[in-house]
């Protein structure tokens, strides 16, 4: 299933920081929060996105954690939000198949995001962060059309109906090093790495969709056939999940990733 999800320029954004229903939520450290952000930015910690319990700390947070960032990010349904970070896109990423797990219809995310904005010279302020006022009354309505469980996505690999995109390093897609009791992959995962999908020579904008996309089918993805995202624990591949989104890719994410993957008996891995 493809969300309604955008890439938005710094360029873009600057022109609209007085647009009424802007939410641009920021997932940086706070202490560079703090220091200097986008005027108006709201902040929430990166970590927070998760609900951070082993086997699956990458899932969704709880019910309750959900409006509890619905009310400090004041969200509401009339709201335009934008997500941005510091490290090329993978928070955004998350944070972007959260909301859509939620219910939110569109978003963007902030090409570049901090170090873009930053590097380019755009408005930044300084000051801690603090609770939207009025808090957000945007109502949950929890969909798992963005995600698969471990034994849907055992299912559909045994009927060779998906693909797996590896987001995770080199080493750790070949077993060299890892954090879980077996290391390696899925069997039949095609591997880009997603700092691949970065280019530093433009402030770690997002590189041109088609480079992604051949990339890709170069190492054996097929571009018309459903793909299932991963990586340790459903961050580094947030970033997939978006690019895969941002093709039309028909692509979901498997928040469970390598660490219930690797932790289990039944589940297929080869190095």
């Amino acid at each position: 299933m493809t969300a309604e999800l955008k890439l938005i320029q710094p360029a873009e954004l600057a022109e609209q920081l007085n647009e009424p229903d802007l939410v641009v939520i920021d997932l940086c450290p706070e202490g560079d929060f703090i220091q200097a952000h986008v005027p108006g930015a709201r902040f929430l910690p990166p970590q927070a996105t998760q609900n951070g319990r082993p086997p699956r700390p990458g899932d969704l947070p709880d019910a309750g954690q959900l409006e509890r960032i619905v009310a400090w990010l004041g969200l509401t349904q009339d709201s335009r939000i934008v997500v941005m970070d510091h490290e090329g896109g993978g928070w955004t990423g998350r944070m972007l198949w959260l909301l859509a797990s939620i219910g939110v219809k569109s978003a963007a995310a902030l090409d570049g995001g901090r170090v873009a904005w930053l590097a380019e010279g755009y408005p930044t302020e300084y000051g801690e962060p603090s609770p939207a006022n009025p808090p957000g009354t945007l109502p949950i309505r929890l969909t798992s059309a963005h995600s698969i469980s471990a034994e849907q996505l055992k299912a559909a690999l045994e009927a060779g109906e998906v693909q797996v995109w590896d987001a995770r390093s080199r080493d750790e897609f070949e077993g060299v090093r890892g954090n879980a009791l077996r290391l390696g992959h899925i069997p039949g995962a095609i591997h880009m790495e997603w700092t691949e999908l970065m280019d530093p020579a433009r402030h770690l904008r997002l590189k041109p969709l088609d480079t992604i996309r051949d990339t890709l089918i170069q190492r054996g993805l097929n571009p018309e056939c459903p793909v299932v995202t991963h990586c340790q624990t459903h961050h580094r591949s947030g970033l997939t999940w978006l690019a895969g989104q941002l093709m039309g890719l028909n692509i979901r994410a498997y928040p469970g990733s390598w660490s219930e993957w690797g932790n289990r008996e039944d589940t297929p891995v080869t190095a």
